[in-house]
């Protein structure tokens, strides 16, 4: 199998917040969609798994999937990890270290919904998932001058492996975007992959710290789902999010420029002085 389906998760909740409501799925659809996976066939690994077995470095099952989840909401916790376990199905979570529910000192940003303890990352660990950086305290990662991207990607990383004691070696970007400056500080930290959105299939020749991920919400009607993690007709099933992505990464890019043009210019008033 040359294209494997990445999915992307959020929320599973039925009573989701209202910002985590776009990208939510319900506990009975998730359930719907891990029984569709194993009526057709596919065996769900984690994501540095399925990684090295595209690379050739690692077993690859006929039809492999991952199953992902961002920013580490409780609900994986009391929703989508019994679910799983039922099926036997691993996962990979992308943790907000700052977001966490018992994060104490090192608490940073602002939780879009309830969020996973210290306690429950570590039971989930002990369940068979992989747990995968997200930040510390969610920013738009291309927006930070160097030296806060840089202690946003190595205090994530750092706190995660200090507590689940073991490699944290993946990660998934906020909100899904990156830039070129991005990536070589998330390989300077030390991440060997990381996953954006795009909505495609994850091909052998990807860029390892450009992942590409299916978007999977509840309004991911069953004969989508199957589609998409088939690789049927993804330009179309997923156009209307691709256009969209293209359409932020100019916005951003463009702001990113200004933002720097205006930071010299401030600096160099400084510098004159009156």
């Amino acid at each position: 199998m040359t294209r494997v389906p990445i999915l992307m998760y959020h929320a599973v909740s039925e009573r989701p917040t209202e910002e985590t409501r776009p990208l939510a799925v319900s506990p009975a659809r998730f359930a719907e969609q891990l029984e569709l996976l194993r009526e057709h066939g596919f065996t769900p690994m984690t994501l540095s798994g399925l990684v090295a077995g595209v690379r050739g470095t690692g077993p690859l099952p006929e039809r492999p999937v991952a199953i992902t989840f961002d920013d580490g909401y409780d609900d994986f916790h009391t929703e989508a990890l019994p679910l799983l376990a039922r099926y036997g199905f691993p996962s990979t979570v992308f943790v907000t270290t700052g977001w966490i529910r018992d994060a104490g000192k090192d608490a940073a940003g602002r939780r879009l919904g309830p969020t996973l303890s210290w306690s429950q990352i570590t039971e989930a660990v002990s369940c068979g998932a992989e747990i995968g950086g997200h930040s510390h305290s969610h920013p738009q990662l291309d927006q930070l001058p160097d030296r806060e991207l840089a202690d946003e990607l190595r205090r994530n990383k750092a706190l995660l492996e200090d507590r689940i004691d073991r490699p944290v070696t993946t990660m998934a970007y906020p909100y899904g975007y990156s830039s070129a400056r991005v990536r070589r500080r998330v390989r300077q930290a030390g991440y060997l992959t990381a996953c954006a959105v795009a909505n495609d299939a994850f091909e052998k020749d990807d860029e390892p710290l450009a992942l590409p991920r299916l978007t999977i919400t509840e309004h991911t009607s069953p004969a989508k789902f199957v589609k998409a993690v088939s690789g049927q007709g993804l330009s179309l099933l997923y156009l209307r999010e691709r256009t969209l992505t293209k359409g932020y990464a100019l916005v951003r890019r463009t702001r990113y420029g200004l933002n720097r043009i205006g930071a010299r210019a401030g600096a160099g008033q400084v510098m004159g002085g009156d």
